[in-house]
């Protein structure tokens, strides 16, 4: 109960996982009052609550010596002492009442029950009752009423520190796994939350803030569940892909462990039991990267599947067939993989959302990173409450609507590869902007961030605007340059091309009523040789929608290093 690493961990924060302490406003308590011993434990667990939460501020400036703590009697120190003078418990309650007000056991616990119920008269005679005792007890009368007045504040919320005391033993039980044997611990908590996508994601987040790494699923190597490979490796487990099942892994498994190593797509559909490991689930497998110790061309892999299970189901029924004349099975002849273009990163990762709830082996953010930086500087992980609206962006990672009141709003999760917040839209914005609230799209937004109603230490985030990639660089981008040098393979052609990319981007912008409303964007060409170099801005009528079709057109005709969109 007195372990350094458990109490520096919890000083962190670092509490995904820890019972009672995930919350995010738990994990910002815990960084503010920097527990180091188990008492401090048992208050934090009682005191964020509804009510109590208001002695929090004191409880921490008492416990690192800015507030004094005072006692209105000294015989109130032993009591009050372990929570810095602040009356936290119920039983604090009860010793005090028996200690200055000379209850008994029992008189004490009505007294407890009655200040909980609020009954006017009740309360009323438990005052008389009360202040008549302290006087006897040596306290002036009134001191007795203003301690009093203190009891029945605190009573009507206090917490019983017997259920905090329980509650904070398993919160530092966990603690202490994951601060001796964190690969263990997290491999237990993903392993609990299988059927939970988002849960996973978490941990799997955590997993990095804690230094484990965490292989990516293998059909040669996962078991079902997560299973931790040495101090700092998990390896991930196939029964959290999605579309597979206990069944389908566990028959995965048991053809591994009696035939060896899977060698390919043709060997393992022929040694699984195609009854439990259907198309679907292989498919599932496939688009998380199973196979990729196997083969690395996902999509050759899936367009293959119907091949392979093809041939698996004629070398079955070959085994079954005896030639006549020589006495030998007769064997189904082994295919080839079927040609196919490989997925992009963009659908690579949208696969793997797919089939585990989130990306895993990177992020599609990253690639609009180094454009948004130079507009957005607040990362999601880093918003904080303020007055003026800020901008915020990340891809859509779900979208939930209900209606209230004020209309139908959504609720947009959005996610930028640190963080995942949730974002308010009401009605009428919601309406305007309905078609592009959708999975895996880029959102930028401006919004109020302020604190939740319900908890003072959660984000409520509304949203005060809304825009896609294309309308937010016609709002925000000064002008787009493309470089031109003098060693570019057919430079003379290149000129034509870009004059070709413009007009047709002229036309399909008029054609549009949503873009022919917004603002096109300043065009630059800088053209260098070995001897000077000079930048020319085209005249108006050369502006650009700056539309991601129109960005890959000239990011092939140039490079993407040779195409800068300016902020």
């Amino acid at each position: 109960m007195e372990d350094p690493e458990t109490y520096a961990l919890l000083r962190k924060g670092n509490a995904v996982g820890i019972f009672q302490f995930e919350s995010r406003g738990m994990k910002d308590l815990l960084q503010k009052a920097r527990p180091d011993r188990f008492e401090d434990l048992i208050a934090l667990v009682a005191l964020y609550r509804p009510g109590p939460m208001d002695l929090i501020p004191d409880f921490i400036e008492r416990k690192h010596g800015i507030q004094r703590v005072e006692y209105l009697d000294p015989r109130l120190e032993p009591i009050l002492g372990p929570t810095y003078g602040v009356m936290i418990y119920q039983e604090q309650v009860m010793q005090i009442a028996q200690v200055i007000g000379g209850y008994s056991l029992g008189g004490a616990d009505l007294l407890r029950r009655a200040m909980g119920k609020k009954k006017v008269e009740e309360m009323a005679q438990q005052r008389d009752i009360f202040v008549g005792g302290a006087i006897k007890n040596g306290l002036t009368e009134q001191n007795a009423i203003k301690l009093f007045d203190l009891m029945e504040k605190f009573a009507g919320y206090g917490f019983n520190k017997s259920h905090a005391a329980a509650y904070a033993l398993i919160a530092f039980q966990t603690a202490y796994l994951k601060a001796h044997y964190p690969a263990a611990f997290l491999a237990a908590c993903l392993s609990a939350e299988m059927n939970d996508t988002d849960k996973i994601n978490d941990f799997y987040e955590d997993c990095k803030v804690n230094g484990i790494n965490v292989l990516p699923p293998d059909i040669n190597f996962s078991m079902y569940r997560f299973v931790p490979t040495d101090a700092k490796t998990i390896r991930y487990g196939l029964g959290a892909v999605k579309g597979t099942g206990e069944n389908a892994i566990t028959a995965i498994v048991q053809a591994r462990e009696r035939g060896g190593l899977f060698t390919d797509l043709f060997d393992f559909c022929k040694r699984v039991d195609r009854r439990v490991v259907n198309r679907r689930s292989i498919e599932s497998l496939i688009r998380v990267g199973a196979f990729d110790g196997i083969q690395l061309n996902r999509a050759i892999l899936f367009a293959s599947v119907g091949s392979a299970m093809e041939f698996a189901e004629q070398s079955s029924l070959s085994t079954q067939q005896v030639n006549l004349f020589s006495e030998t099975e007769v064997t189904a002849q082994l295919p080839t993989l079927l040609e196919h273009v490989a997925w992009s990163e963009k659908a690579k990762l949208q696969n793997e959302k797919l089939g585990l709830g989130f990306y895993f082996s990177g992020h599609p953010f990253t690639s609009y990173l180094k454009e948004l930086n130079q507009f957005i500087t607040t990362r999601l992980d880093k918003l904080r409450p303020q007055r003026e609206s800020q901008l915020i962006a990340g891809m859509i990672h779900a979208v939930r609507t209900q209606m209230t009141k004020r209309g139908k709003m959504a609720i947009v999760t959005l996610d930028d590869g640190r963080a995942r917040v949730d974002i308010v839209i009401y009605n009428e914005l919601l309406s305007e902007h309905s078609g592009w609230l959708k999975e895996d799209q880029l959102l930028v937004a401006k919004a109020v961030i302020g604190n939740s109603m319900n908890d003072p230490n959660e984000l409520r985030i509304t949203a005060e605007k809304l825009y896609d990639l294309t309308s937010a660089r016609s709002q925000y981008a000064n002008k787009i340059r493309f470089t031109i040098n003098q060693s570019m393979i057919d430079c003379k052609l290149v000129v034509p091309k870009l004059k070709e990319l413009i007009i047709t981007n002229l036309s399909v912008a008029k054609g549009n009523l949503v873009e022919a409303q917004l603002v096109r964007c300043p065009v630059t060409v800088l053209y260098q040789n070995q001897q000077a170099k000079c930048e020319i801005e085209l005249g108006d009528t050369w502006h650009v929608l700056l539309s991601d079709f129109f960005i890959e057109s000239v990011s092939q005709l140039f490079e993407s290093e040779n195409v800068e969109i300016l902020y």
